[in-house]
């Protein structure tokens, strides 16, 4: 079988071991776990293999993502993270559960849920200082009040987000805080709600540190089951996956040249002025991959080359350890951001390795036994 060049690898059995070991982990203290599917351009087989490794719910940022899973086939609650007032009708038609803080939205919902004969369940967000999205507290009781006063919505749950906007990390004070809101909300309506989702993949620090839990029984992870990290540091889990995607792509110049530029310097395509360091004459290598393709900061190039700098189309490395010739595939690891970035690009094949990776394989290794299965409509 032909490989596609520039190609996105994804191992399945990676990302089904990532979340089975999740899934236990923080099931230890009665937390379940959304998978977070945004990431992946809500792939029907990736949300599967999420799904297969126990989490409670597939949830998405994007209406799009959720059609395209439950046109699939994929079974399981879907929740939906980011709502708009324009939206209102298709997600009352498509989702179970979403995330909201607006009640001109949850109104509308309210109203096209009634048009369905549907009842449509609400998690009502807190702002607990990420400065993302998010009710502030002493606002949240006449919010509770007017959304359990729309008959045809069920407030399910409470939920904060963190370490995203502000980048203020999960602890033992705000997700006290979180956890005594929920006790007072439930003691002064007389209601129970059973979804208390206290973040994301950056709570995992706070969940080691031996912190009671509270009332905190859910989380939404994304990069910690697709990349094997905690999103604070960005330090890895023990014994996760963290290569279950991999960049390839291939060599379209290796040639010796110098390493400054001579003429007057001006702006590059970008808008900058480049910065250019004498490393003498050296082998650069131009990959057939660009801004346009992927983020280029969300790269991580194997150890014996170093990005020089990218244009729209372009990727130049500097191969002093390794010689590269033209045809040359190359591989390249990827944070969150390259992830995204990458999955929704059209001009990166997206490709199925049906062999899984070592936890502790060395960055950029690459297996060419592996078979590979196209990932069609991606």
């Amino acid at each position: 079988m032909k490989l596609c060049l520039p190609r996105l690898e994804i191992s399945l059995s990676d990302i089904r071991e990532n979340t089975r070991l999740l899934v236990d982990l923080y099931g230890k203290k009665g937390i379940s776990l959304m998978g977070v599917s945004k990431a992946t351009l809500g792939n029907p087989s990736i949300a599967e293999a999420m799904v297969q490794g126990g989490v409670a719910f597939i949830a998405d940022s994007r209406l799009e993502n959720i059609k395209r899973m439950k046109r699939s086939g994929l079974r399981c609650p879907f929740v939906l993270l980011r709502s708009a007032l324009s939206q209102a009708e298709e997600i009352a038609t498509w989702v179970d559960i979403s995330l909201q803080t607006e009640l001109e939205i949850l109104k509308k919902i309210s109203h096209f849920a009634q048009i369905r004969h549907q009842q449509h369940q609400v998690i009502l967000m807190v702002e607990m200082g990420d400065l993302r999205e998010g009710i502030l507290l002493g606002d949240l009781p006449s919010v509770v009040q007017q959304v359990l006063g729309l008959p045809h919505l069920k407030l399910v749950g409470i939920g904060c987000n963190l370490a995203c906007q502000g980048g203020i990390k999960p602890d033992y004070h705000n997700m006290h805080d979180l956890s005594q809101c929920v006790k007072d909300l439930e003691r002064n309506f007389q209601i129970h709600l059973g979804i208390i989702s206290g973040g994301n993949s950056a709570n995992y620090n706070w969940y080691q540190s031996g912190s009671e839990v509270g009332r905190i029984n859910n989380l939404r992870l994304g990069e910690s089951i697709l990349l094997g990290r905690e999103s604070v540091n960005r330090t890895v889990i023990p014994g996760l996956h963290t290569h279950a995607f991999q960049l390839v792509a291939e060599v379209i110049e290796a040639k010796f040249k110098p390493s400054l530029p001579w003429g007057e310097v001006g702006q590059d395509a970008f808008g900058q002025v480049p910065v250019v360091r004498d490393r003498g004459f050296c082998q650069r290598s131009i990959i057939a991959l660009g801004r346009q393709d992927v983020l280029v900061s969300g790269l991580q190039s194997p150890a014996a080359l170093e990005i020089l700098g990218s244009s729209s189309d372009h990727l130049v490395l500097h191969s002093a350890q390794q010689t590269l010739q033209v045809g040359d595939e190359v591989p390249f690891n990827l944070d969150y951001g390259g992830l995204l970035a990458a999955m929704t690009s059209p001009f990166i094949q997206k490709q199925f390795v049906h062999q899984s990776r070592h936890p502790d394989s060395v960055d950029g290794e690459f297996d060419r036994a592996m078979v590979y299965v196209p990932i069609a409509a991606v």
